[in-house]
């Protein structure tokens, strides 16, 4: 008995010192996930006190919902165009400033600093760089010979402009990952290759890249979910426009619940983008996992 009761004991003082902890969680997080889960198969409408239990109609609307469709690509094309270009960028920055020699901290800190700068601020700059009639971007295109671009008016460009800053806020954050990776990798290797007469891109390819290969992993589906959760940004640059070309799944959501007060469609859309979240995260959890054991 007295076996049995010491790990009992255990379990109850753990509990007493995490119920601080696991109230708010469970006033703020759980109760209301679980109310917006119940909202999705409902029809209210944000103002009204009551409403109806319409089962699946909202998610059955969602799949035949041209916006909802269109928000679904844009958040794809979004994702792709931010993780890519981060990736490489944030590689090559990490490669070249990932050994100490004068001045590398200091670049190091000049490219980080877009990320720990508020990103209303940055799309606000971003905004006037961007402007069609005397942006600095434009000014920069004409004195090349170039026609002036309306970049956040026209729907081919204001995605791409909304790229362009998520990624140049986004390459510090990456590059320091990078930079953890690379200064992990065993120098014994390299000493080795050297006398084998490998080339730099063999090097590269054969032992930088494979041994990196989980920290690349890890910074794909943490700025796939980074990217799926932009909102400040789009809100700043194009309010969904034109024509709903930005408008992703979680602009959607605001404009759905905080604009239309459509509260049921909104908190389906909301589920989606946490099943969605959620399998990346899982599947970030679980490759991760193989790849240490391994």
């Amino acid at each position: 008995m007295s076996a049995f009761s010491e790990p009992l004991k255990n379990r109850l003082k753990v509990l007493l010192f995490t119920a601080p902890l696991l109230v708010p969680l469970f006033t703020f997080w759980l109760m209301p996930f679980g109310y917006s889960i119940y909202i999705s198969f409902t029809d209210w409408d944000y103002i009204s006190p009551n409403y109806s239990f319409i089962g699946l109609e909202n998610y059955e609307y969602m799949v035949e919902d041209f916006e909802f469709v269109q928000a679904a690509l844009n958040t794809f094309w979004f994702s792709l165009g931010v993780v890519i270009p981060t990736i490489i960028l944030g590689l090559v920055f990490a490669l070249l400033l990932h050994k100490n020699f004068h001045g590398s901290q200091f670049y190091r800190a000049v490219i980080f600093s877009p990320w720990i700068t508020p990103t209303v601020a940055v799309s606000i700059v971003w905004s006037w760089v961007f402007e069609t009639k005397s942006g600095l971007a434009n000014h920069l295109l004409e004195s090349m010979g170039f026609s002036a671009i309306p970049w956040l008016e026209n729907g081919n460009t204001a995605l791409v402009a909304v790229i362009i800053v998520t990624v140049w806020q986004a390459i510090g954050w990456t590059m320091l990952f990078y930079i953890s990776a690379l200064n992990k990798i065993p120098h014994s290797l390299y000493e080795a290759s050297l006398i084998d007469g490998c080339s730099s891109l063999t090097r590269f390819l054969k032992i930088t890249l494979p041994l990196i290969s989980p920290t690349t992993f890890f910074l794909v589906v943490v700025n796939i979910i980074t990217a799926m959760q932009a909102f400040d940004q789009f809100q700043i640059l194009t309010q969904g426009g034109p024509g709903g070309e930005t408008r992703t799944l979680l602009y959607l959501f605001y404009q759905q619940a905080f604009e239309r007060y459509e509260m049921g469609p909104a908190a389906a859309t909301s589920l989606v983008i946490f099943l969605i979240t959620g399998l990346l995260a899982l599947a970030n959890t679980y490759i991760g996992k193989r790849w240490v054991y391994y």
